[in-house]
């Protein structure tokens, strides 16, 4: 078995999770409306998506 020759120290063992973090989602700007939507979707305020109206809204 794989065991390791020296015990792995904090720092050694915080560099390598360092990179666990949440990331923001990217976000785009609709052009009918002018709200904040998630790119490639349909905008949740206008319903339109690629400048054609996708969900009819009351």
């Amino acid at each position: 078995m794989a065991v390791p020759k020296r015990k792995t120290s904090k720092s050694r063992k915080k560099q390598r999770r360092v990179n666990y973090k949440l990331k923001v989602p990217g976000m785009a700007i609709c052009p009918q409306c002018g709200e904040i939507k998630r790119p490639h979707h349909a905008c949740r305020n206008c319903g339109t998506y690629k400048d054609e109206e996708v969900i009819v809204m009351e």
